[in-house]
């Protein structure tokens, strides 16, 4: 077979193919390229030399749709989990309740009566001075099974500005099997939250010069006030004032961040709990018992109680009257108190029935509140709700619950 021939050297682009195409004859020399002037390299725009023809784009047939790749979409936000915990379990205890874990039914309501009816949750909170508040108060999941309102009633409130205000948490609960448990609830609530209003001055004094026996005549004085006017309603709307009742637990928090004092008073069965150094402490006071040792700095002696509590000295000088309100008829119902001085790093739980019964009765629960409660932050108000309502098999009343971090 005849040789191959040899490959034809490759010409640069632009070079004409032919030497027909180009006028200077074969052979002929390129002309030498005149020198440019340096002021042309900024003014002078670059020369390109053209291109050759591009040949058409060949249509590629389609692909399979299992072939093709299809833009994937965005990963969808999952907020973090608060304090890098993981999500509250849904229920502790043996088993899971008997009851739905969401409402079931709405409470009946009545046209001309539409003021009357009670939201199933209630959430609030606040920081002032030294802690931050959370407060929430969730009806119960037999209450939800059964159309019934809420018992317990929440107000948080604040009296007064700057660091002479006052921040109240009252938290009530009615009668059971009543049909106005709830107005009676809210009733006292609103009741107390006036009382402690008017004497806002007064008592956020008392609370920073520490005066133990002020403070506990005061409030006991409007305690009994409130809880009359109650009876006084009740009386006035043809009810039995036994059944227009209700428990009525409440917190003193004062917004000045020089004054770690902290004021539980009220009537009624609860708790009240100090999750400290990573244990939980039942702090409820017996009725009529008033906790008190003196208070460094407020000129009492000093000293502390085994539990660390500094609190102001009671010498067994008979209760004198009230400075905050004139005197109301005889107690009738017994009157709980306890004065405190906080310690950074505390947290301080006031609770109802509903949810200081499953405390103290599920081991579970307390400890899975130290887990979620003891990072350096507060939980946000979402965080909270979730724990304050986790589900134990056997306890299915209204909770309301108000906690206060120390910073």
């Amino acid at each position: 077979s005849a040789p191959s021939d040899p490959p034809l050297p490759q010409a640069p682009p632009g070079t004409p193919l032919s030497g027909q195409d180009d006028p200077r004859a074969p052979g002929t020399p390129d002309p030498p390229t005149p020198p440019r002037d340096p002021s042309d390299w900024i003014t002078a725009a670059p020369t390109t030399p053209p291109q050759p023809p591009q040949p058409p784009e060949t249509l590629q047939p389609p692909q399979p749709l299992e072939t093709l790749q299809l833009p994937q979409p965005p990963e969808p936000h999952r907020p973090p989990q608060p304090h890098g915990l993981p999500p509250a379990k849904p229920y502790l205890g043996s088993g899971p309740p008997t009851y739905d874990a969401e409402p079931t039914a709405l409470p009946a309501a009545d046209p001309d009566g539409l003021d009357d009816l009670v939201p199933d949750t209630v959430l609030d909170g606040a920081r002032y001075g030294a802690c931050t508040l959370r407060a929430a108060s969730v009806r119960g999941d037999s209450a939800r099974y059964r159309g019934e309102p809420r018992r317990d009633a929440l107000l948080t409130a604040r009296f007064g500005t700057g660091e002479h205000a006052l921040i109240l948490v009252a938290m009530a609960t009615g009668a059971r099997a009543t049909p106005g448990a709830h107005r009676a609830a809210a009733e006292v609530c609103h009741w107390i939250g006036r009382a402690v209003g008017r004497s806002q001055v007064r008592l956020a004094q008392d609370m920073r010069a520490a005066r133990r026996g002020d403070l506990k005549s005061g409030l006991h004085r409007l305690t009994d006030r409130s809880l009359g006017r109650l009876r006084a309603s009740a009386a006035e709307q043809g009810l039995d004032p036994e059944e227009y009742a209700a428990d009525l637990r409440c917190l003193l928090l004062p917004a000045d961040p020089a004054c770690r004092v902290r004021v539980f008073f009220g009537v009624g069965p609860g708790g009240l709990f100090r999750l400290r150094d990573g244990e939980w402490r039942d702090i409820e006071p017996p009725v009529g018992e008033v906790a008190g040792e003196p208070v460094v700095g407020f000129g009492a002696l000093p000293a502390e109680t085994p539990e660390g509590d500094r609190l102001t000295m009671d010498f067994g000088i008979p209760t004198p009257p009230s400075p905050y309100e004139p005197a109301a008829g005889p107690p009738r119902e017994p009157f709980r108190f306890r004065a405190s001085v906080a310690r950074p790093g505390d947290t301080l739980l006031m609770c109802t029935e509903g949810l200081a019964e499953p405390l103290r009765g599920e081991p579970e629960l307390p400890a899975h509140l130290v887990r979620r409660w003891s990072a350096p932050t507060p939980p946000g108000l979402a965080a909270f709700l979730a724990d304050t309502q986790i589900r134990v098999k056997g306890y299915a009343d209204d909770r309301t619950a108000a906690a206060v971090w120390e910073a």
